[in-house]
């Protein structure tokens, strides 16, 4: 029965990346009327993404889409995936820290299928977004995981308040602790030790989602995923012409510096992608264009 599941899971990411690279191509292509901007030429540029073997044997993959230098997205990546197969020692060491999953080590087996979701605006009064959601499988036990988060360099406290509220009703249509939970959860996660700070202004971040009703779960995860497009873009369409120069633009390099330290230092996601052997761009897709450091 769970082979029905992981492709209904499968494709609905692939219907969700197509819907938000339409999304964010209409936004930037309908930007301006300047002739000789780059509105109406950059699109998603795609790649196929495999996850290796010794023996060439089949364990999946996906498609990474990255959009670049246009005139509101400095860098947006869009990636989806689906692998499969046995995880290395390093891959089960990384998911038995945080899960129990008893049997994983004598059977490492395991199918994954998600969505990824990174986008740095050229503006410094747009803030960077990150969205994931995804499905794990194991023989112990399968669950969803994900999340959306804001990283502004300019904090707008009505943003923060309005992205938050359009996450609340997502998750309380589901069950009403999922938001105090999820955003909690969220703040600890993206919270970077070394600078005594989140990244950024918070979101939900929920990984372990399994309430026994798997038909529930699956409709959560992708309300999720259906919240993100309208909640950014309206931040984008209400923001998109502030005018800023080079002192806006100095605030969020320093931020996007913040942004890569926790990803190469702690994100989970990144450790498991880059020990599970899959395709290292699409792993870093999550990286900034550029970034400056004091």
């Amino acid at each position: 029965m769970m082979e029905i599941e992981k492709k209904r899971v499968s494709s609905w990411f692939w219907q969700l990346r197509n819907e938000i690279i339409s999304k964010f191509e209409a936004l930037e292509h309908g930007e301006s009327d300047d002739k000789h901007s780059n509105v109406g030429k950059v699109k998603f540029e795609k790649r196929k993404t495999h996850r290796p073997s010794r023996d060439n044997a089949d364990l999946g993959g996906g498609e990474m889409a990255i959009m670049r230098d246009g005139h509101l997205f400095e860098k947006v990546g869009v990636n989806i995936s689906t692998v499969y197969g046995e995880l290395s020692e390093t891959a089960v060491k990384v998911m038995t820290e945080t899960k129990r999953l008893p049997n994983l080590k004598s059977n490492p087996y395991f199918w994954a299928s998600g969505i990824s979701v990174v986008a740095h605006m050229k503006s410094p009064f747009l803030p960077a977004i990150h969205m994931n959601t995804r499905m794990f499988w194991t023989e112990d036990a399968w669950w969803f995981g994900g999340g959306i988060d804001l990283n502004p360099c300019i904090e707008d406290p009505e943003d923060t308040k309005k992205f938050h509220a359009a996450l609340k009703e997502t998750c309380d249509f589901h069950d009403s602790k999922f938001y105090p939970d999820y955003k909690m959860w969220a703040d600890k996660y993206f919270y970077i030790p070394h600078r005594k700070r989140t990244r950024g202004v918070g979101g939900i971040f929920f990984d372990e989602h399994n309430t026994g009703d798997w038909e529930n779960d699956f409709s959560f995860t992708q309300d999720v995923g259906r919240t993100f497009i309208p909640a950014f873009s309206d931040i984008i369409i209400q923001k998109k012409n502030l005018k800023w120069g080079p002192n806006e633009k100095e605030k969020q390099l320093l931020h996007r510096g913040l942004y890569a330290e926790y990803n190469l230092i702690y994100d989970r996601g990144t450790k498991f992608g880059l020990a599970t052997g899959h395709d290292p761009d699409a792993v870093l897709m999550s990286l900034p264009p550029h970034a400056k450091w004091l």
